[in-house]
């Protein structure tokens, strides 16, 4: 009797001696989460190209998540890494996106037409 009543406290107790980054790892296991994009992996963002604005170097992208920034979907200006980037797309393009923070700026690194 002695032995059950010991297992029975110590599977009650268990969750409460987990830390909190235990608990956040064993939820998103539960639920089937996805794991954080780690920085400098492409995440294959998808967004539709707005406006191409060549002389500022910027582009106008309706996007949807983006993940490794924890931003929800919206439009918004970006700045692009490379300038070329501006020659291979126009308003209207579906494209597959990445997006960091570059000094400071939000920052389309990597771009390609879908």
């Amino acid at each position: 009797m002695k032995t059950s009543s010991f297992v029975l406290v110590a599977a009650m107790m268990a969750p409460a001696m987990m830390t909190p980054a235990a608990w956040a790892n064993d939820a998103q296991q539960q639920q089937g989460a996805q794991q954080p994009v780690q920085a400098g992996a492409f995440a294959a963002n998808e967004g539709e190209i707005r406006k191409v604005d060549k002389e500022q170097g910027k582009l106008t992208i309706k996007h949807g998540a983006l993940l490794n920034l924890d931003m929800p979907a919206m439009t918004m200006v970006f700045r692009v890494k490379d300038p070329a980037m501006l020659e291979q797309v126009s308003a209207g393009d579906k494209v597959k996106l990445q997006v960091e923070k570059v000094n400071g700026a939000l920052t389309v690194t990597d771009l390609a037409k879908q």
